[in-house]
């Protein structure tokens, strides 16, 4: 776990040094989860390891989350999560490149919803994603919320038939960061 937080730690360096800021925020512990609803089994997973970086001045923003840090209720999921439909070894992360537009109202304090768009790079596959982002910008801290989703097939994630109605094809990605300066 010591080890984990160390890559997290130079991860979220090199993060804050790819983006050009000006404006620099950042946050080594941002919450990512995801949720499955099938006919018959709900999968839910949490990771509170993602890095993100963010610039308010150009509204790029990065996130990485390594694969094997997701918590499942149970251990069996988890492994057949990393091995068999992440291949966490071969595909080790996942990542989110991208701009939130209108980036800079969030130079004064308030709540606002931002639309982002980038590319997610999951399983080795990248597809561009657009949504929108609660952020409330307050105390030189800024809290960002949302969610979209994602259809597995995208990113090449196969299910096999016999474990078909165990998950779902399109699962709910959740995020959660406590930016800082």
């Amino acid at each position: 776990m010591k080890s984990i937080a160390i890559i997290v730690a130079v991860f979220t360096g090199l993060l804050s040094s790819a983006i050009s800021l000006t404006k620099a925020w950042s946050c080594k512990d941002a919450q990512i989860s995801f949720f499955s609803s099938a006919p018959l089994e709900d999968i839910e997973a949490i990771s509170k390891l993602g890095a993100s970086a963010f610039s308010t001045t150009t509204g790029d923003i990065v996130f990485k989350v390594w694969n094997s840090t997701f918590q499942f209720e149970k251990k069996l999921m988890q492994e057949h999560f990393n091995e068999n439909y992440m291949e966490s070894e071969r595909y080790p992360t996942s990542e989110f490149r991208g701009k939130v537009l209108e980036a800079n109202k969030l130079e004064k304090e308030g709540s606002y919803e931002l639309e982002v768009t980038g590319m997610l790079n999951i399983h080795g596959i990248s597809k561009q994603y657009h949504t929108k982002v609660q952020i409330r910008s307050a105390n030189n801290i800024l809290i960002a919320k949302g969610s979209f989703d994602v259809r597995l097939a995208d990113h090449n994630i196969k299910i096999p038939t016999v474990v078909g109605k165990n998950i779902a094809e399109v699962v709910k990605v959740k995020f959660e960061v406590a930016y800082k300066q």
